[in-house]
């Protein structure tokens, strides 16, 4: 980093280094962001790990008062889960006589906005045209949608190797783990007793250029989505700390209010799949 400052220092258009300036500011602070986060998570590791302060303090060359400041200091380590400066939340048009966006797709959207906001994360919503085009090589990419919706996604959940997402001979959507054959299928779609609750996948997926990976949400439908911002705002900590930033997918399951499809709770079904012991 000190470079590009030197870098930009050196610019003699002025026109030119105020822009170089403000672009290059808004770089090392992102980047001081996300390094107190990783020093945060850091402490936290070494001390639940046996680690006195006095140990802690020793690693870091600082005093031990020093530690206890900088231990609360920084975004919760879980902000890694979705990002490190801006997140891109893609949600899917739908076709009709003006394309739109689903409700629960736009809740979905602005939900995960929200959360992070909450995580000192900048944020922008995206949309998937109906024709399903989607590229998948950016940095701190979510996306909203299923296989039905986009070929690229579609793509990338085939080489899950532990969940698929296909259709049943009944012609319901259905998430079925590889390994032991277990079958999750929408309570809504029950033919017998349908109930107001949907399932729904989670996982983070490589993107297709190898150079990273990004989070992939499907509901069965639309609501399950939903289900999954859910229980992302109320359990990204524990899942970041059994997942990380490694490829891995779960089933959530959801129960929704039929009158207005708000999601009233949610759930892990399957527990979290990590790929690298598949």
């Amino acid at each position: 980093m000190i470079e590009e400052v030197r870098r930009v220092s050196a610019m003699q258009d002025h026109s030119l280094r105020v822009k170089a300036a403000v672009d290059l500011m808004t770089e090392l602070q992102a980047a001081v962001v996300e390094t107190s986060r990783m020093r945060k998570e850091s402490i936290a590791w070494l001390r639940k790990n046996g680690h006195s302060m006095a140990d802690v303090a020793k690693l870091m060359g600082v005093s031990r008062a020093r530690v206890a400041q900088l231990r609360d200091a920084g975004p919760p380590p879980e902000r890694a889960f979705l990002g490190t400066q801006l997140v891109q939340v893609v949600v899917p048009l739908r076709p009709g006589e003006r394309e739109y966006v689903a409700v629960e797709d736009s809740s979905t959207g602005q939900r995960l906005l929200a959360m992070a906001q909450s995580l000192q994360l900048d944020g922008e919503l995206g949309y998937i045209p109906v024709t399903g085009e989607l590229d998948l090589n950016r940095d701190d990419l979510v996306v909203v949608c299923g296989p039905k919706t986009s070929p690229e996604a579609a793509a990338a959940l085939a080489q899950d190797p532990r969940l698929s997402f296909e259709t049943l001979p009944d012609g319901r959507w259905a998430l079925t783990e590889r390994e032991s054959g277990k079958v999750y299928t929408s309570p809504s779609d029950d033919p017998q007793d349908p109930a107001p609750a949907d399932v729904a996948y989670l996982g983070r997926l490589p993107r297709p250029d190898g150079q990273g990976t990004f989070v992939l949400i499907a509901g069965v439908h639309a609501v399950g989505s939903l289900g999954v911002a859910h229980y992302l705002s109320e359990n990204l900590s524990s899942l970041y700390e059994e997942a990380g930033t490694e490829p891995f997918s779960m089933v959530v399951a959801c129960d929704y209010d039929p009158s207005d499809k708000s999601v009233t709770a949610s759930r892990s079904a399957s527990g979290v799949l990590r790929h690298e012991a598949a």
